[in-house]
């Protein structure tokens, strides 16, 4: 890549850019033995294909479709792209007996309450439950997950709990769920759903973690942005708590939060330098809800919307 002028990114080594005149670009992404080509003139992508394929063996399948179990669909007229795991779906679905499953309008029912004292009663005795593969259906739902249904993760990180009986969660540990949602250009890009590592003492406490959580992605996101080219003078983290976003910007509240580990203060210089910016965002309009509770269908359609999800999803086996 080197030799053809691409310049290997610092922040993801295996994304590699070239910059052209005219404010031409081409963008590779590899992994492992598929590529994905980017760029805004038809030529020069044929050109580096041409470059490629003396340099080693490869197959030219013309317009992206699928990559790594992924479906990529597009709208030209419209200006729309959509990533797919339909496929995928099914075949989870036909793996676990479950293709006549009826869909649910959302992930987790806003009723229930996951502890480890509820495994008694889910039914039959443990040696029976062991025979069922738990731990399969939840990494093929942790996999959709990852790829293109952040809508899922809050109760793909309880559905252990509910089935493996080792498993910790919120009931159990006390500990909170930090969860973030990045959206670019009307899609989800980056999230997460995660028990924090320390009892919270607070609801302000829990937000404070997971701001601190959130900007970390965010500054990787920046810096990725700018290594491809990506000129945004304002990179902002919408939070609901207003004392959240009070202890963020006040360092002078030590009596109330000295008691917090240090690696979460680390925030407060952040946005003192002004690298990131945070502002108040009300809780109807908070997208990142569906990563760490359950929800009624109402928000949890919003919330989906937020994130550019279909409004028809395939059913998944929760």
């Amino acid at each position: 890549m080197g030799e053809n002028g691409f310049t290997k990114t610092l922040i993801d080594h295996c994304l590699f850019i070239k910059r052209l005149s005219n404010n031409d670009f081409v963008i590779l992404l590899l992994y492992v033995d598929d590529m994905l080509i980017v760029g805004k003139n038809m030529n020069t992508i044929k050109e580096l294909k041409c470059q490629l394929s003396k340099a080693f063996k490869m197959k030219d399948l013309e317009s992206a479709r699928y990559i790594t179990g992924m479906e990529i669909k597009r709208d030209r007229a419209r200006g729309r792209l959509w990533l797919s795991q339909e496929k995928y779906i099914h075949k989870v679905l036909a793996r676990f007996n479950m293709e006549s499953s009826k869909s649910v309008s959302s992930p987790l029912g806003a009723h229930f309450k996951l502890s480890s004292k509820i495994c008694d009663n889910v039914g039959g005795n443990v040696q029976d439950m062991e025979k069922v593969p738990y731990a399969s259906a939840i990494g093929s739902l942790m996999y959709a997950m990852l790829c293109i249904r952040p809508d899922i993760a809050y109760s793909v990180g309880l559905e252990p709990l509910m089935y493996a009986y080792a498993m910790e969660g919120d009931l159990d540990s006390k500990k909170s769920t930090s969860g973030y949602l990045f959206t670019f250009v009307g899609g989800a890009i980056s999230w997460q759903s995660k028990l924090q590592r320390c009892v919270a003492l607070s609801t302000t406490e829990a937000e404070y973690i997971a701001i601190t959580e959130c900007c970390k992605e965010l500054l990787w996101l920046k810096r990725f942005f700018e290594e491809i080219g990506i000129d945004q003078k304002r990179f902002t983290i919408l939070c609901d708590s207003q004392s959240a976003i009070h202890l963020s910007k006040n360092p002078s509240l030590h009596s109330k939060s000295k008691h917090i580990q240090v690696r979460y203060h680390w925030i407060r210089d952040v946005i003192e330098e002004k690298q990131v910016f945070i502002e108040k965002v009300h809780t109807c309009d908070n997208g990142a809800d569906m990563m760490t509770k359950v929800l009624p269908k109402g928000k949890h359609d919003t919330c989906c919307a937020i994130a550019g999800l279909d409004t028809v999803p395939a059913p998944l086996p929760y």
